[in-house]
């Protein structure tokens, strides 16, 4: 599985990399994250649950930051097994790049293997969840800075394809791809929906 998409944030580079480094926020942002913790310099102990098609676990894993380039990019190498769902591991690149003074466009290339039953159920399936997963974080992700109306956007759109338990990702591709343009009083409308669901 690979999945590349660029989103930007309403903050400088260097409040969007504080953010990134925060395990606080990443554990609130990422979905059906139960604990970040330190283990080791640059590395943590991860513990979520998903849902990938007919297959739900708990997943227990580690991510290791590497080749850290404050504040502009990391690469993160992580792995994780799931029990009887088997496991995943994979890794990412995650870059930032400033976009005027109070804007950063975030933009990450991911690759993942799955073993077990989860490399039982297919591609799409994995694509789907994953843009699913991706979707939501980088909803709760803009709420931490009051609100990213260009990611939410697309994350809306988004995420009713991948549950619908088809895996079909085309809206997703399409929702990704209309993130640069579109009306921004949609967006605004878009995330003031998403709001009003807490």
């Amino acid at each position: 599985m690979e999945l590349t998409e660029t989103h930007t944030l309403p903050v400088p580079q260097q409040r969007a990399w504080d953010a990134l480094n925060d395990t606080e926020i990443l554990r609130a942002c990422i979905p059906g994250c139960e604990s970040i913790d330190p283990d080791g310099e640059n590395a943590y102990l991860v513990a979520l649950s998903a849902a990938v098609g007919p297959v739900k676990a708990r997943f227990k894993g580690r991510m290791q930051l590497t080749d850290i380039d404050a504040p502009n990019s990391y690469n993160i190498v992580f792995e994780g097994q799931g029990g009887a769902a088997g496991f995943a591991k994979g890794s990412a690149h995650v870059s930032l790049d400033a976009d005027g003074d109070a804007a950063t466009k975030l933009s990450y290339t991911a690759s993942a293997q799955v073993g077990g039953k989860l490399a039982q159920i297919g591609s799409r399936l994995i694509d789907g969840a994953a843009r699913k997963i991706a979707g939501e974080f980088f909803k709760r992700f803009g709420a931490q800075f009051g609100g990213d109306a260009d990611s939410a956007a697309a994350a809306d759109e988004e995420l009713p394809a991948a549950d619908d338990g088809t895996g079909d990702n085309t809206g997703s591709n399409e929702a990704a791809d209309g993130e640069s343009g579109g009306d921004g009083q949609k967006r605004k409308k878009s995330w003031t929906a998403w709001i009003s669901k807490f």
